[in-house]
């Protein structure tokens, strides 16, 4: 028999600071370490990080799947590459409202759902709309910068990460193992 959850909340995760995908990852692990079931669904991300290997090893109880991985920002496609993001943002979305429904996972996680918002890739009422399938025994995080205050309104947890000091400011870049 399935474990389930006792009540399933809604998280977001947002704000300009370092942290957001990490804290999600967090979550899911410690989910997943108690024997519940895991899926993290990351938009417009392509790039190999280290928590990938990390979802890896807590198989099967956490997954990941990918939808438009870029390893650029939406802004620099060209529109060709915005037409076939748009498309494959569009099944995720579709494929999510089928895994809600199916309460297969006891936590999704939507890392870089704001992004997608905030790129105009898909509408505040398509996210509501996800987050009105979530049944009450599933928990759902999302993630990223500019939480529209809709998503603020209808979650139960809200964190903002907020930069005040960041190693990009003097030319430091992403880190493999640290901020990849």
């Amino acid at each position: 028999m399935k474990k389930q959850l006792e009540k399933g909340l809604i998280h977001i995760y947002t704000g300009d600071g370092k942290g957001k995908t990490t804290a999600a990852v967090g979550q899911g692990t410690r989910t997943a370490g108690g024997g519940y079931k895991v899926l993290m669904v990351q938009f417009l991300k392509g790039d190999d990080t280290g928590e990938i290997h990390s979802i890896e090893k807590l198989a099967p109880n956490f997954s990941l799947i990918r939808y438009a991985p870029l390893n650029n920002f939406y802004k620099f496609l060209s529109e060709e590459e915005k037409n076939a993001t748009i498309r494959e943002v569009e099944r995720g979305i579709k494929e999510i409202g089928t895994y809600l429904e199916s309460e297969e996972y006891n936590l999704i996680i939507l890392d870089e759902i704001m992004a997608v918002l905030f790129n105009e890739i898909v509408t505040i009422k398509e996210v509501v709309e996800l987050i009105e399938k979530k049944p009450p025994l599933v928990e759902l995080i999302l993630t990223g910068r500019n939480a529209p205050e809709e998503l603020i309104n209808l979650a139960d947890y809200v964190t903002e990460m907020k930069m005040i000091k960041h190693p990009f400011e003097k030319g430091i870049y992403a880190r493999k193992g640290i901020e990849s």
